[in-house]
């Protein structure tokens, strides 16, 4: 890959925290990061192991998990590395690389979510079509969709990050390679490339985020003529995790991506990404444990066939 320029490597400036503190903050991510590892593949595990978890929320609920751990996966790590060995240099090609797949990620979450709350619309406010139009098919489709769109979606950027020249500063302000940042130092006149990202982030999370929205006042409006306050209760249930999940993920990431690319202040940029990167991912598989019967009585299962595999 060429860049046409004679910049080969950048120096990612990190969490610009204190030397002394990166020690404290390598263990702090590092055992986030497990954790969130370990949750998510826990969900992508017994959806598809659980019979009684084979519907489709937790289908796309294993998506979101394989998509949180290629979010956290394309950022954290090298962030970890740098804070233990303190060389914070990436080469160019690790960058678009790391770029490419964070940013696919992002892409393909919104869509999904999109679909997520389509699924709890069908379910709670037209319960007798539920069955033939989220078929196995259908979500199979769903899925290929989602994903499809993440990644073409990221192509087209991906090649005019390419094109760009770097040839004075080669230090990004960030903890891991981000669009802005890298527009910032570079030698092509970007001004034309950072409106595009600036409407294409509206477009593409205010368009999914519509969807959702609409998606749910059909859902809240379905769920106020349910006679029983029971049957309320039950039917606002099975949308509090995913509801949770759209609010946080959607929060974060607007207040970053959907601001204008001036004057904007990146250490508050870091501190958000921290939250979109590191934090939802390890708090998405605890809501949906948390908040699922049917993930929690699978947890008890394995943690009660793991105390007697060990005492036997």
């Amino acid at each position: 890959m060429n860049n046409g320029s004679s910049i080969s490597e950048f120096i990612l400036l990190g969490l610009s925290s204190p030397p002394e503190l990166d020690i404290l903050l390598f263990l702090v991510f590092l055992a986030m990061y497990l954790a969130a590892i370990a949750g998510n593949v826990f969900i992508i595990i017994i959806t598809n192991l659980d019979p009684a978890l084979k519907t489709p929320m937790y289908f796309f609920l294993g998506n979101l998990s394989l998509l949180d751990i290629i979010c956290t996966t394309s950022a954290v790590p090298k962030m970890l590395f740098n804070l233990f060995t303190q060389q914070k240099v990436i080469s160019f090609n690790e960058c678009i690389i790391q770029m490419f797949f964070f940013t696919v990620g992002m892409d393909t979450e919104f869509l999904l979510l999109t679909f997520m709350s389509f699924d709890r619309y069908l379910a709670i406010c037209n319960p007798l079509r539920y069955q033939s139009i989220m078929s196995k098919r259908s979500c199979f489709i769903m899925s290929i969709v989602v994903w499809a769109f993440g990644f073409l979606r990221s192509l087209l950027p991906l090649y005019w990050l390419c094109t760009l020249s770097f040839c004075g500063s080669n230090q990004l302000n960030h903890f891991f390679c981000d669009v802005i940042p890298l527009l910032n130092i570079s030698c092509t006149d970007t001004s034309t490339l950072k409106k595009y990202f600036f409407v294409v982030a509206w477009v593409v999370i205010f368009s999914c985020l519509f969807f959702t929205i609409l998606s749910y006042i059909k859902i809240i409006l379905t769920i106020f003529k349910i006679p029983s306050s029971s049957g309320k209760s039950k039917a606002f249930s099975t949308c509090v995790s995913h509801l949770t999940v759209v609010v946080i993920y959607y929060g974060s990431v607007i207040l970053i991506y959907v601001r204008s690319p001036e004057g904007q202040s990146f250490a508050f940029d870091k501190i958000i990404s921290v939250f979109y990167a590191v934090v939802t991912p390890l708090l998405n598989p605890i809501i949906y444990s948390l908040r699922n019967k049917e993930v929690r009585d699978e947890l008890k299962l394995m943690a009660k066939s793991a105390v007697r595999n060990a005492i036997f």
